[in-house]
């Protein structure tokens, strides 16, 4: 398999690390939407990242998705681990955690590419307002959540819930650090501490790099 897109994006990161968990070999091509449109595009023609070409050359798109078929791939060729929780439960909380980190990623996306992408005069203030605040509300909702049901933090032990929070939380502070403060947070900022050490978070950090040694 290959994993095209760079890991300054926080769907590509958790797609890279959860198939590090899993098992999974894959290659890692580090190809921006921006800067190498034309060659991102000569692989998927949406030019939508993060995108999975499968060993049968089939391209996947949406990290959501690829995880779907990482998940059954794994549990095809028997590798022991699955990054999801089967009882009802368990999966519900983890569901409830997912949702909150996607947000919190969509939302810090939106106010990127608003500030960076969109001509000063022409940014909408109301528009940053509300989206900073849904952002706002996503964190604290997330701070929440793991304060009331703790995550799980070992390489054995974490799921795609502390996975996708970490990652989520990382990546919102390497690209807007204080836009939702890390003293209101402390819950989340001490878990993104305690993971970002397992091997398979350091061998993807956040960066224009390709995970080490893939690819």
């Amino acid at each position: 398999m290959q994993l095209i897109g760079m890991l300054d994006s926080p769907y590509v990161r958790r797609v890279a690390i959860s198939l590090q968990l899993l098992g999974l070999p894959f290659e890692h091509r580090s190809i921006s939407v921006f800067r190498t449109f034309d060659q991102f595009k000569g692989i998927n023609p949406v030019v939508k990242a993060p995108t999975l070409v499968c060993d049968d050359g089939t391209v996947l798109m949406d990290s959501t998705l690829m995880l779907d078929y990482a998940e059954a791939l794994a549990a095809a060729k028997g590798t022991g681990r699955s990054l999801m929780p089967g009882a009802l439960a368990q999966r519900q909380q983890a569901l409830r955690v997912i949702g909150l980190a996607l947000a919190a990623c969509e939302k810090s996306v939106q106010f990127i590419y608003e500030q960076t992408l969109r001509p000063a005069e022409k940014q909408h203030q109301p528009w940053l307002d509300r989206v900073q605040g849904q952002l706002l509300a996503a964190c604290a909702a997330l701070e929440a959540e793991v304060k009331r049901v703790p995550l799980a933090a070992t390489s054995d032990t974490i799921d795609q819930a502390g996975l996708t929070c970490a990652v989520a939380w990382q990546f919102l502070q390497q690209t807007r650090p204080g836009l939702v403060p890390v003293a209101d947070h402390p819950v989340l900022q001490a878990y993104s501490q305690r993971v970002e050490q397992l091997p398979e978070f350091a061998a993807a950090p956040h960066g224009d790099g390709t995970v080490a040694g893939r690819g």
